[in-house]
């Protein structure tokens, strides 16, 4: 399968030409392998049981040669860290390690933190962009900017384009498949997360099952701020014999150190003016195609409007939501801003998205699973420009019409497979 470019490359490439150890994570599966790879001058795939042994045994071994060594899933032999640790202590040169782990290292383990020697740089699954699938015709840098550029172009993309996209994921060698083999490939995906990745990353599930129908209501959870207790009670529905919030908590901490439960945090400004904002995250899995596997969505389903539903809004828009995330977050990370989500106690406010500068100015993002743009749909993102004069740089709705426009009233409408770096 031939190498399919992605715009975390460019980051990659900038920081090894001047940094000497470079840590890529992510979830299994997104592509970290194939990237650092075809950077490498010699590579130890510790996932290989013979290298990992052999490395087990003598781990300065990759502290020899020359050129730029690449250290596959290195938390399985956590020893390695600290020999790259010293390597760049003695003057290691630019670009001389790459590592990739699909796992962090379990709580305790005894290795240094690499504060001042190593980065690391996540990798996620492919944002829509990225997939070829259609030439974006709105920059997301030239929104970031603030200069409020001219909004245009059209895509013959359709919602159904987008239900496709979303259950295709954005994992490369699922995606690569026939469609009719998405399904069984993201259920053996999420066996493979309980039955092996857990395990390897030192923990343990005595209830494979209670497990796979905690992340089943994780998944119908996706793109709300629901509670532990909702999301415990609709993983046991009908059950008095019910996972402790102990065991919730760890089923959690374990999915998150394996990047696969990916949580938007909620926006916290630097400044106190704006009060009662809420502090829980909402939930994304690091795929939405993950969280359609989960609660068995196809097609059909998501077209028709079934599935778990919130309010007046159907499981299509959650997924689409947790999409539009997905590809925002790959894009605010090349240009080196953060992403994370507004709500006010109570919810009487809400912005999907806020993509912050390091100057904390901020780009603010609704997402709708819709074609037309009704007056209400700008509603938050006028609330928030007025609350806060000079704060928002630009308001964006992404949505799955045919035409990016401005509005009379400055909001950009962006279709999402439109916009671009």
């Amino acid at each position: 399968m031939a190498y399919e470019e992605r715009l975390v490359d460019q980051t990659l490439d900038t920081w090894l030409s001047m940094l000497p150890a470079i840590v890529l994570e992510g979830a299994k599966g997104v592509g970290k392998t194939a990237t650092a790879t075809r950077r490498a001058t010699t590579v130890f795939p510790l996932d290989a049981r013979a290298t990992r042994l052999s490395v087990d045994q003598d781990p300065e071994v990759v502290g020899d040669g020359d050129g730029t060594t690449f250290i596959d899933e290195w938390q399985l032999v956590p020893d390695v860290w600290d020999v790259v640790r010293r390597e760049v202590d003695d003057g290691a040169p630019a670009g001389r390690f790459l590592l990739a782990g699909s796992a962090s290292v379990m709580p305790g383990a005894r290795i240094h933190s690499g504060a001042g020697r190593m980065v690391r740089l996540m990798m996620r699954p492919m944002s829509l962009p990225e997939r070829g699938i259609v030439s974006p015709t709105v920059p997301f840098a030239g929104l970031l900017a603030g200069a409020h550029p001219s909004v245009s172009g059209s895509t013959k993309f359709t919602t159904a384009d987008y239900v496709a996209e979303i259950l295709a994921s954005g994992f490369p060698g699922i995606r690569s498949r026939p469609g009719q083999a998405h399904p069984v490939l993201l259920s053996n995906y999420l066996d493979q997360i309980v039955d092996h990745g857990i395990p390897e990353a030192g923990g343990r599930v005595q209830k494979p099952v209670a497990l796979r129908g905690w992340l089943a209501a994780y998944g119908a959870a996706t793109a709300t701020t629901a509670s532990y207790a909702s999301i415990l009670r609709s993983a046991t529905p009908g059950e008095d014999d019910k996972p402790s919030k102990e065991t919730g908590i760890a089923y959690r901490d374990l999915l998150q150190r394996l990047w696969i439960l990916d949580p938007l945090p909620a926006w916290l400004p630097t400044f106190a003016h704006l009060v009662r904002l809420g502090q829980s995250p909402k939930h994304h899995l690091v795929d939405p195609a993950l969280a359609a596997a989960l609660v068995g969505a196809t097609r059909e389903s998501l077209l028709r409007g079934d599935g778990p539903l919130r309010n007046d809004e159907t499981f299509l828009g959650a997924l689409f939501e947790s999409l539009a995330v997905q590809t925002v977050r790959v894009l605010a990370q090349v240009a080196g801003a953060g992403v994370s989500h507004l709500r006010t106690r109570g919810g009487d406010h809400e912005v999907d998205i806020i993509v912050e500068r390091p100057d904390h100015r901020v780009l603010a993002i609704e997402v709708k699973v819709a074609t037309a743009v009704r007056p209400a749909d700008a509603t938050h993102l006028n609330w928030l420009e007025q609350t806060e004069p000079g704060l928002v740089l630009d308001k964006v709705i992404l949505n799955t019409g045919p035409y990016a426009y401005r509005r009379p009233d400055g909001v950009a409408v962006v279709p999402l497979a439109l916009l671009g770096p």
